[in-house]
């Protein structure tokens, strides 16, 4: 099938990922895939939540979360904000969650010390893989507030063990493909979100089928096609964090 920006079955869309975006926090990214936008940021809190005070929960250090909104003019018609309806939307609370353990599952906790890091992921413009593209722009971020505390003695050691990027797979009219905009997505009949880290663990899959199931087989080749693009945009933030570049861009 000839898709609609004309990419191959196994093409990301263009990535473009500019860092200190946002002037007062600690560390901020722009990342566009393709259409989608979103603005991810990392801001450091001297606490932790409250859940640490019960004692079974036993945890020590601290502790890596995210918020998760589109903006009402990031899709082709407005959207209400959740704030005007006075309640967090299903879907929002999964995607947060979903951003969450990816960037909690690279991090040692221990490290961070008692303090809290917030990832706030704005999307303003949607067009496909919001979640993925907000996981794969949060970690720059993360990266580079955990570097300024570093910078500023309020750390002793980088608490990031490992990269971490997420990308979208899925199987629209028979065809197995990579990255999907919303109108491939909108017509898949199989839809996966995959998270991976810089040494090829998973952290998430979530895969649905929307008219038939896939087999064991479909699942394979997805997570391959899924892996193949992920490296590839681990490849980028590392370029970016190793290189110290301001921007840098994976092109169609």
């Amino acid at each position: 099938m000839s898709r609609y920006d004309g990419r191959k079955p196994d093409e990301l869309r263009p990535v473009k990922i500019t860092r200190n975006y946002i002037k007062h926090a600690e560390g901020s990214v722009l990342i566009e895939v393709g259409e989608t936008k979103v603005i991810c940021t990392a801001s450091t809190e001297e606490r932790v939540p409250r859940f640490f005070d019960d004692p079974s929960q036993r945890r020590s250090g601290g502790w890596v979360t995210a918020e998760y909104s589109m903006l009402p003019r990031s899709t082709s018609t407005r959207m209400q904000r959740e704030a005007s309806r006075g309640r967090i939307g299903g879907r929002t609370q999964e995607i947060q969650r979903l951003i969450g353990r990816s960037l909690r599952a690279i991090v040692d906790m221990k490290a961070l010390g008692e303090r809290t890091v917030w990832l706030d992921c704005d999307v303003i413009q949607a067009d496909g893989g919001t979640r993925t593209a907000s996981i794969t722009g949060a970690f720059v971020a993360l990266w580079d507030a955990c570097s300024y505390m570093l910078d500023k003695k309020m750390i002793e050691e980088m608490p990031i063990l490992d990269f971490v990027a997420a990308t979208s797979v899925g199987i629209v009219k028979d065809e197995k493909l990579l990255d999907l905009c919303y109108a491939e997505d909108s017509k898949a009949e199989v839809d996966m979100n995959i998270v991976m880290t810089g040494k090829a663990g998973f952290v998430e899959i979530q895969g649905t089928a929307e008219e038939k199931p896939f087999s064991r087989e479909d699942t394979d080749e997805l997570i391959n096609l899924a892996s193949d693009g992920i490296q590839s945009l681990i490849s980028l933030q590392r370029k970016m964090i190793i290189g110290g570049e301001e921007q840098a861009e994976i092109e169609k």
